[in-house]
């Protein structure tokens, strides 16, 4: 199972040099892949939980393919849909091309309101259009005189039930976001038995889970997968891996946009978690011999 991490790409601590920062650390680090979010309109919906600056995810990530050689690159999610799919099926392939076969895209329908009018986009018809998005990608993709070599995986973000189904019928992964474990692994239930329903295939699972950290266990009933001491989030790793997650995306953000300007805390929380979770590994492979 391999580790990735949400990097916030936008707040007031947020600026290239820190993207920058970040890039090289999670590469570093070993992790497997560098995820970022998108909006597009910074209107009061979402300034309200993402403020600016917000760097859009397509020319960020290609910045970051320049100044990174093996970590993934990916969105958690692009929403779908805030552009034409044709628009998103070429600047992808080109990100693709320019970090040589890095890029993960995560799609899912989008939540703000306020966003969405900005754009013109019809709020009441995102998962329709969401799902045109995926049909016309893979299409576009298919042609690969113009976009290229290679199969660009697409994951499906979104914890509703309409979610869960667009990843049976599109995604190669389903991606849920911030969940407590019981959830999940009911609803990974319920994805394999929408599988089998529609005669497909089940899709890979491949969450973005809470990265706190505390000293004491937590204990409440809601605790997020990722929330705890390092044992419990060791644990709570060990379950999802076991659940059949290829990935799973640290996630270290804690809702509060001041922490944009202290990173260095959230890099530490990551260092401590990698550095546990390859012990962790190491330890088992040396138990198995």
């Amino acid at each position: 199972m391999r580790l990735g991490v949400n990097v916030p790409n936008f707040g007031p601590g947020t600026d290239p040099g820190v993207l920058l920062r970040w890039a090289r650390l999670v590469e570093s680090l070993g992790f497997d892949l560098l995820m970022v979010s998108d909006h597009v309109v910074i209107t009061p919906d979402v300034a309200e939980q993402y403020p600016p600056p917000f760097f859009e995810p397509f020319t960020t990530l290609a910045w970051l393919a320049g100044v990174t050689e093996r970590v993934r690159l990916g969105t958690t999610v692009l929403i779908a849909p805030y552009r034409h799919p044709l628009l998103v099926a070429r600047m992808a392939a080109n990100l693709d091309r320019i970090s040589g076969g890095r890029l993960v895209l995560g799609v899912g329908v989008g939540w703000a309101r306020q966003e969405f009018a900005a754009l013109g986009a019809p709020f009441h018809r995102r998962g329709e259009l969401t799902d045109d998005l995926v049909t016309t990608l893979r299409a576009a993709w298919d042609d690969r005189d113009d976009y290229g070599e290679g199969r660009i995986p697409i994951w499906i973000g979104g914890n509703s039930d309409a979610g869960i189904r667009r990843a049976v019928r599109l995604g190669d992964a389903w991606h849920p976001l911030r969940t407590t474990l019981p959830w999940l692994e009911e609803a990974v239930g319920r994805i394999r038995a929408m599988a089998g329903e529609e005669g497909r295939p089940v899709p890979g699972l491949a969450p973005r889970i809470a990265l706190r950290l505390t000293d004491s266990p937590v204990t409440s009933p809601g605790r997020l997968a990722g929330e705890g001491t390092v044992d419990q989030v060791l644990d709570d790793l060990h379950r999802l891996r076991r659940l059949g997650a290829g990935t799973v995306v640290l996630d270290p953000f804690d809702d509060d946009p001041r922490e944009t300007c202290h990173p260095e805390i959230a890099w530490r929380r990551l260092a401590t978690v990698h550095a546990a979770w390859t012990g962790a590994r190491r330890q088992s492979r040396t138990e198995i011999t």
